[in-house]
């Protein structure tokens, strides 16, 4: 029997913990501890080691909730919901500052309670499997036997291993925030025959005792915000000696884009074993939002951003009952008004992930429309993401062209009379036109039936 999930509870008045504890357990969890000052919820949260921690922001003590959240989540790798009936903007501020994993205001019901709670829970595994594989690339790079240099946007040093001082004769210390090309000077052996007949179709790498090593060089674009602040890293492989670490980082590398894409994935997952019927249509969406993306020239990384979020697009239905996604008939007004918060709470779920792309805004607005009559914003035309306004086209595509659980497919050509119909009233009229032109000139088919 798989054991439950143990929540320790930070709050200084008796009754309000004892309520707390109650709709708690009341909804599936273990209570294993109730800490009424900073100072207790410490030492409880360092000897108990619970999965999740319930923390008031006003608490008893030289320490208030918030202080206490850091140091429970920064130094014991327990996430933290702040419960509190403070919501001005300067303690929401500081709270932010300490990247919760929920917020929930007082009163509150068990249904707000259970799902923040499984959000964060699922969230702080993300995160750690994320901080895991990063902390292990740093390692790697530190101890690799190639020489790494990363910068920043300007192109000054921000990162020089061990190697890179062997290699450059340049110590760390002096070789940090210095420019690049001060540093690393390479000299191409096709400006002096004699090199070129040493090593032909080499560079060579002048380090600062003037000596001239034979070597192997690679640039490339990394986004690791806590390992790099955007910039390249540069690899030099010192082909004198022949060894392979360079290969070796970027293996690395594709193992954590391919974590990366299994994570992706995890989250698609958990609404696709919910609605099977969302589990084919978020891939058609992002396969055909991909291929308009393509269509239009678009550059490599939006479309990136296009095919993730189309594979993510519908996971704020998570929160959505099972019999709602299901039902065999058209929904009523309540059922229907419970499936237009899934764009919000796919937001509330992505927000904090740190991608690359705006995920989480794309995801919360491929159900706005461009005249403003779409929701939940109610966002016009240029106001809602180019990647946002494809997905709201190759979503309504798909959904009209497949079958649901409460009608037949309406067939692709009925689809396409649609958007056709309201384009330039809901649909973005370059959207609506590259998908028709995707159909009937280059004969589109989606690859999952």
């Amino acid at each position: 029997m798989k054991p439950k999930i143990r929540v320790l509870i930070v709050e200084d008045e008796t009754i309000v913990a004892r309520d707390l504890q109650n709709m708690v357990e009341k909804v599936g969890y273990e209570v294993c501890g109730l800490a009424t000052t900073g100072e207790e919820a410490l030492e409880l949260a360092s000897s108990l080691k619970p999965d999740l921690a319930l923390v008031d922001i006003v608490i008893k003590g030289s320490l208030d909730g918030i202080e206490i959240a850091r140091k429970i989540w920064q130094e014991m790798d327990i996430p933290v919901i702040y419960v509190t009936a403070y919501a001005d903007e300067n303690t929401l501020n500081r709270a932010r500052e300490t990247t919760p994993f929920g917020y929930i205001l007082k009163p509150f019901g068990e249904r707000e309670l259970r799902i923040n709670i499984e959000m964060a829970l699922f969230k702080s595994q993300l995160d750690l499997k994320l901080k895991e594989r990063e902390n292990l690339l740093a390692t790697i790079l530190k101890t690799i036997k190639d020489a790494v240099i990363a910068t920043d946007s300007e192109g000054l040093i921000t990162f020089f291993n061990p190697s890179a001082e062997k290699l450059t004769g340049w110590r760390a210390a002096e070789a940090l925030a210095q420019p690049l090309n001060k540093v690393l000077q390479l000299v191409n052996p096709q400006d002096n025959p004699a090199l070129e007949s040493l090593l032909p179709g080499n560079l060579f790498l002048k380090s600062r005792k003037g000596d001239l090593i034979p070597v192997e060089y690679n640039a490339s674009s990394l986004k690791i915000k806590s390992l790099l602040s955007g910039g390249e890293v540069v690899v030099i492989h010192d082909i004198s000696e022949r060894y392979q670490s360079q290969k070796e980082i970027f293996e690395s590398w594709q193992r954590l884009e391919r974590a990366f894409e299994g994570t992706i994935q995890a989250l698609a997952l958990t609404i696709e074993i919910r609605d099977p019927y969302t589990a084919g249509h978020q891939r058609r969406v992002s396969e055909l939002a991909t291929a308009m993306a393509k269509e239009l020239g678009w550059p490599a990384e939006q479309i990136q951003a296009v095919r993730i979020a189309g594979d993510i697009h519908d996971i704020g239905k998570i929160s959505i009952p099972a019999e709602i996604l299901s039902k065999p008939a058209r929904l009523n007004e309540v059922e229907y008004y419970l499936i237009k918060t899934h764009p919000q709470v796919g937001y509330e779920i992505l927000k904090n992930i740190d991608f690359p792309w705006p995920l989480a805004q794309i995801v919360l607005q491929h159900h706005e429309r461009i005249d403003g009559s779409g929701y939940p914003s109610g966002l016009k035309g240029e106001d809602i993401l180019p990647e946002a306004k494809l997905l709201a086209v190759a979503d309504t595509v798909e959904a009209m062209a497949s079958h649901r659980p409460y009608r037949a497919s309406l067939g692709i050509e009925k689809a396409l009379a649609e958007i056709l119909k309201l384009k330039g009233i809901l649909y973005d009229p370059e959207a609506v036109d590259v998908c028709l032109h995707l159909f009937r000139r280059r004969h589109f088919e989606w690859s999952l039936i």
